[in-house]
């Protein structure tokens, strides 16, 4: 179960951390969002140092349908409406911004960038379409609405955003890690104050950004209250349509196409980690519905953490930490949030303005109704009677049957059969207290 970019690429390698070290900036997290914030850093004449605990982009970044774009579902009608007009048009300047920067570099690499209108259809609310659209046009954003669309189904036609992108991400990844300061197998073992403990050393760093994809410090910041996590499944077809854009449902659990070359990836099935949804399985019988000649290249599925009103968190890991930044909760957007997350950071940590900090501030208010339903959640496992707990902070663990794991429903952790982690938020396996945190 390999994505079509993990089988095609071949990622640099680099030699776990040993003895003491001091440097201004350290990135934990090598995923691409390290990645990027460690390159920014470079760019800006930052030193710092990057550490994995396995090995660069061997979680969420190879899994990622990789599309480039500002269009994160039909979000900014419900954007004006919480935050405003200033914030809602941050949001999206932001985006628009990270795409370019991804215009910019991926000039000087080999990754397959290529330019693709984004469309997000409706099955059967075209009002919904025209609110989007009318929110659009507040925020001075020039989109369409597209009625007739290469879609194996009748729909209510789509909101269309021109000039977006998609490319493969390792072959990106792999690009951009030339040159810069990596340990990988260096997992950080306790968190102090401008201090990380590994197993082999210690290092020491003005600033600390980390990008684990779910936070692991519970002390500070309430990620395990603000954030759950969702999976969501792909099948890589031969022989099926080319579709000349990215597509996604505006529904929760509705499909997503977009080619890679000859193939089609075919989204959805997707649900909360650690409860029961369609997964592969509805997928395989929607492409036996619509696409009946085509056929499975490979399979794979990904997971996505989701805030509680549908923007990251990137900044400061909360009001009380000194010099200790996150970048988490991207929502199914990883591509430009990651991006947006180093120009952010990048100038954070420097000590410089940022025009888009304020819209993603890990400190806004966590009073929204996605609030008291993981509140909920928690409890709920929590008082369940089982053997298997997480260890991260003591739930349930379900059993996942379509691909054989031990899932946590309050907060995503995943495990093999044996008990070895796949999955944070959890930091080590079932037998695994897990890092300390300061």
């Amino acid at each position: 179960m390999e994505s079509i970019w993990t089988r095609g690429t071949v990622l640099p390698q680099f030699e776990s951390f040993e003895g003491e070290l001091h440097t201004d900036v350290l990135v934990i997290g090598g995923g691409l969002t390290g990645l990027l914030c460690a390159r920014r850093l470079a760019e800006m004449g930052v030193e710092s140092v990057l550490v994995e605990a396995s090995v660069i982009c061997g979680g969420m970044t190879g899994n990622t349908t990789a599309k480039i774009t500002a269009q994160h579902g039909l979000v900014y009608d419900k954007m004006l409406r919480r935050f405003g007009v200033e914030r809602a048009r941050m949001y999206l300047e932001a985006n628009q911004t990270a795409l370019g920067e991804y215009r910019r570099i991926c000039a000087g690499i080999s990754c397959g960038f290529e330019e693709r209108d984004a469309f997000t259809y409706s099955l059967n609310d075209r009002g919904i379409l025209e609110r989007e659209l009318r929110a659009l046009e507040t925020l001075g954003f020039s989109a369409e609405l597209s009625e007739e669309l290469p879609l194996p189904f009748p729909t209510a036609g789509a909101v269309r955003f021109p000039g977006q992108a998609q490319f493969d991400p390792l072959r990106f990844a792999a690009a951009i890690a030339q040159g810069l300061k990596i340990y990988e197998h260096t997992p950080v073992l306790e968190l102090a104050p401008y201090t990380a403990v590994t197993p082999q050393g210690t290092i020491r760093a003005e600033k600390i950004v980390v990008c684990t994809h779910f936070p692991f410090l519970n002390k500070h910041g309430s990620y395990f209250l603000k954030m759950y996590q969702r999976r969501s499944y792909v099948l890589a077809l031969e022989g099926a349509a080319d579709v000349d854009g990215m597509y996604v449902d505006e529904a929760e659990d509705g499909l997503s196409f977009r080619n890679a070359g000859e193939l089609l990836l075919l989204g959805g099935g997707g649900h909360r980690t650690g409860r029961r949804g369609g997964g592969w399985r509805e997928l395989k019988r929607c492409a036996a519905r619509y696409y009946p000649s085509s056929g499975e290249r490979t399979r794979w599925a990904a997971q996505d953490c989701m805030t509680l009103d549908g923007v990251p968190y990137i900044g400061p890991y909360s009001a009380r930490t000194q010099g200790l930044y996150v970048a988490t909760g991207f929502n199914k957007w990883g591509m430009t949030s990651a991006m947006a997350a180093s120009m952010i950071l990048g100038d954070l940590v420097t000590d410089r303005e940022n025009p888009y900090a304020p819209v993603f501030s890990p400190s806004r208010t966590i009073l929204r109704p996605q609030l008291a339903a993981n509140a909920g959640m928690a409890a709920l496992s929590l008082l369940t009677p089982s053997k298997r707990r997480c260890p991260h902070m003591g739930c349930a663990l379900k059993w996942n049957p379509q691909e054989r794991t031990w899932d946590c429903p309050c907060h995503g952790s995943r495990f093999t059969p044996e008990g070895k982690l796949i999955d944070n938020p959890a930091t080590g396996g079932l037998d695994h207290t897990g890092p300390k945190g300061e």
